[in-house]
């Protein structure tokens, strides 16, 4: 069969992700184990290539009955309470936040002290729940409104100020009809609003090319953890795009996608390692391609 086959440049780790994991293959290769608090990136395959090396993940339940050894703090970042339990337990923190997310909590923290102040609410856009998230919630003290669509910011009171943030790999185009759903909702209530822009720059720049990646191609071939809420917003920019888009997760791929002659796009999340796509791509070359 002939099949003209295209990995999509920008596909791979986003740098927050590639910064923690070398800083854990580091650590790995003079100790014998590392503790992460959370899945350093959400993908299987990754997660069990880290394993191997003696990287071992805990929930902070766990995190609770450690003491005198190290933990690394993924790129998601985590709430002031993970630092304070470090602190009492002599945990050593290896701490991977993405800079971008880092950022973003001092700008939460310092904005929830003004909008607290007058009574007003702090609103984040964001999968509930999410490690990122949490970390955002926790510099409120676990006052933040999170919603994850327009539909539930009916409870929020617009009369009084409101601030808008976002988690930093939504999509830019919900979030900009959430923002401008709550603003209007501020002027008819006369109230103050102000949203600031925190999505991370390489993941909109990635949301522009991926949706002109997508539509270029015959069919495409997403490949991602189905507990990336990345891969989850990714994918479906894909499908937006282009109606031929499959899920691929674990290798496997359905019988008779292909037809001769047809374009094929492999793309991922920014929690797709590189080396997972170029995989498939062999596979595709060897198994469809080559096959007599």
């Amino acid at each position: 069969m002939n099949l003209t086959i295209e990995i999509d440049a920008g596909s791979g780790f986003c740098n927050g992700v590639v910064r923690a994991v070398r800083k854990a293959e580091s650590y790995l290769s003079d100790h014998d184990r590392l503790y992460s608090l959370g899945a350093i990136v959400h993908n299987a395959q990754e997660i069990g290539r880290l394993a191997s090396k003696g990287l071992q993940i805990i929930d902070a339940e766990k995190m609770a009955s450690i003491h005198d050894d190290v933990v690394l703090v993924r790129a998601h970042g985590e709430p002031p309470a993970t630092y304070d339990l470090a602190e009492r337990n002599n945990i050593t923190i290896i701490d991977c936040t993405c800079p971008v997310v880092l950022q973003l909590q001092k700008k939460v923290a310092a904005t929830y002290r003004k909008v607290s102040a007058k009574g007003g609410t702090l609103v984040i856009f964001g999968k509930k729940g999410h490690a990122e998230v949490n970390g955002l919630v926790g510099r409120t003290d676990g006052n933040a409104v999170v919603v994850e669509s327009v539909q539930e910011i009916d409870g929020i009171d617009f009369s009084k100020p409101v601030a808008l943030f976002s988690q930093t790999t939504k999509d830019t185009e919900q979030y900009a009809a959430l923002t401008e759903a709550c603003r209007r909702r501020s002027e008819e209530a006369g109230g103050e609003f102000e949203a600031f822009d925190t999505i991370c720059k390489q993941v909109a720049a990635r949301h522009e090319a991926l949706a002109g990646f997508a539509a270029s191609h015959d069919i495409i071939l997403f490949v991602s953890g189905r507990e990336s809420s990345n891969g989850n917003v990714l994918y479906n920019l894909c499908l937006k795009h282009n109606p031929r888009t499959y899920w691929i997760d674990g290798g496997q791929i359905p019988e008779g996608l292909f037809h001769d002659g047809e374009s094929v796009g492999i793309c991922g999340a920014t929690s797709t390692p590189r080396w997972q796509l170029e995989e498939l791509y062999l596979h595709l070359q060897n198994k469809i391609i080559n096959k007599q």
